[in-house]
């Protein structure tokens, strides 16, 4: 690990099921009722609103994609910096020199209708009329691939200091590790359709041990980069110094079977032998050609290697979908088949769930097995239009099912982790209790090690301290010995800990409100 340093209305309800009703979270405590009642108070008050959401303790982010985390205008000057190209026609960064058609990215610096372009064309700022939000959205990495791949370290060290300015504790951010000589790798392998075949032949010779060597040397520049960047270990570190990160690996859903197969073995490879990275995700669209086409086949790879690394975690981008994007065909199994067949232990916006075959049943496992969907928000309505009673989030409260709020790629989106609170809060009537639970829930569903602070399952039952801890919360009695060693023994509950001892502070804030 890299360590640097609600009740529902009842239309709410879904009809015709044996759903349960989601808790009613009410305030515990005198500090909690006042901090509650603030927020009441400047609901109709944007400056206010936006200044509580950015205060409060949000947790972390678990679905992150670090090269779309990236502020637009942080990426153009990188590009600058550099001295990369642009090409006029396609505005995408391209190497040195700029001949015909390609004009150097340091004129952005100078040049304000050329740099308005390349924020347009980098990213959901005002994005063409004309063209889906969908296809922007994903165009948008291979205009500033060019960038991004140069400087993990400095990237890292951007996000970190961002999210620590929003209040959040820790980070699991998406990258992809030893990118160029797994596709070697894979395709020197071949494909047969025998996974067994193919993991011996991976492994075969070191083949799969020198990919893993090469992504820990890539997470090691890494971190020495954003060291650097970030001033970490000096007098005058920045905020991100202080935030929990992890890599989650992505595998490129459009490639080659081979490819996908050598991609997920090496991110489960990892997740058991570095301790920075967690998990395996797919990524790019869903609703591909190749993606729909091998969908089935990815989630049975998962599951044979799931049984080869039980240790290492599943998150899956899963029914990011949506009638009129996907045939209705192919909106009918992607959640479960992400759940019940390649043992996904996060589902990535789940966005398309009441268009699944037996939907009310996936929700109650979901909520069974406390599968957390990972909401983003914004991302949800740019790229698939949905938004509002549209989105299935009520009703995956409804059922039960742990919700975690996330930004996806902020950078490219325009927002922060701070607005998609807001958002949830003025979209669906939260109050602060359930903010509060959406926030610790954030580092409940994390594939950080250790013990929880919290007991049993808290969306069902409320999010009540183990009894190691029980009665002594940041705020109250002084940790005993036994909660001590929780704390010093798990990482989790560290962080957990971190983030009471933040809503402390923030509710202290409103003890003078009237």
């Amino acid at each position: 690990m890299l360590s640097l340093s609600s009740a529902l209305p009842a239309a709410a309800q879904p009809a015709g099921s044996s759903a349960p009703t989601s808790r009613s979270v009410r305030p515990t405590t005198a500090a909690e009722a006042r901090t509650a009642a603030y927020l009441e108070s400047v609901r109709q008050d944007p400056a206010r609103l936006r200044g509580f959401f950015l205060h409060l303790p949000k947790g972390g982010d678990l679905h992150n994609h670090l090269s779309g985390a990236i502020p637009t205008e942080y990426l153009i000057s990188l590009a600058a910096e550099d001295g990369l190209c642009i090409d006029e026609k396609t505005m995408t960064a391209v190497g040195a020199p700029c001949g015909p058609g390609k004009r150097p990215a340091v004129d952005a610096r100078t040049d304000r209708a050329f740099r308005d372009a390349l924020m347009r064309a980098w990213s959901m700022e005002d994005f063409p009329a004309g063209q889906p939000g969908h296809d922007h959205f994903f165009d948008t990495f291979g205009k500033f691939g060019e960038v991004t791949w140069r400087h993990r370290g400095k990237l890292l060290s951007k996000v970190a200091d961002d999210i620590a300015g929003q209040n959040q504790f820790y980070l699991e951010t998406l990258v992809t590790p030893a990118s160029e000589d797994a596709k070697k790798l894979a395709d020197q392998v071949g494909w047969d359709g025998d996974f067994d075949r193919m993991h011996k032949a991976l492994v075969a010779d070191g083949g799969l041990d020198r990919l893993v060597a090469t992504a820990r040397k890539e997470a090691d520049d890494a971190d020495a980069e954003l060291r650097t960047a970030s001033h970490c270990g000096t007098s005058h570190p920045a905020p991100g110094c202080r935030l929990t990160v992890r890599w989650n690996s992505q595998v490129s859903r459009g490639s080659s079977p081979q490819r996908v197969f050598t991609q997920m073995e090496l991110g489960l490879r990892l997740a058991e032998r570095d301790g920075r990275f967690t998990a395996v995700n797919l990524v790019q669209p869903e609703d591909g050609e190749v993606a729909l086409r091998d969908y089935s086949l990815q989630m049975r790879m998962l599951a044979y290697l799931h049984r080869t690394y039980p240790r290492a975690h599943i998150t899956l981008h899963a029914g990011e979908l949506w009638p009129g994007l996907a045939k209705p065909e192919d909106l009918k199994s992607h959640i479960d088949e992400a759940v019940n067949v390649a043992h996904a232990e996060r589902i990535g916006h789940g966005v398309d769930l009441v268009h699944e075959d037996n939907w009310r049943q996936l929700a109650r496992t979901m909520a069974e097995r406390q599968v957390a969907v990972e909401v983003p928000f914004t991302s949800n309505a740019q790229i698939l239009g949905v938004k509002g009673a549209e989105h299935p989030f009520t009703t995956y409260r409804a059922y039960g099912v742990p919700i975690v709020l996330a930004t996806d790629d902020p950078g490219i989106s325009r927002i922060d982790i701070s607005h998609e609170y807001q958002y949830a809060s003025t979209t669906y009537g939260l109050g602060y209790g359930e903010l509060k639970d959406l926030a610790r829930a954030s580092l409940q569903y994390s594939f950080l090690p250790g013990r929880s602070l919290w007991q049993g399952n808290p969306t069902r039952y409320g999010y009540h301290p183990a009894a190691a801890c029980r009665g002594q919360l940041p705020g109250g009695r002084t940790p005993g010995a036994a909660c001590r060693r929780l704390l010093a023994s798990s990482p989790k509950a560290a962080v957990e800990w971190r983030q009471e001892t933040a809503f402390a502070s923030f509710e202290r804030q409103f003890t003078t409100h009237r």
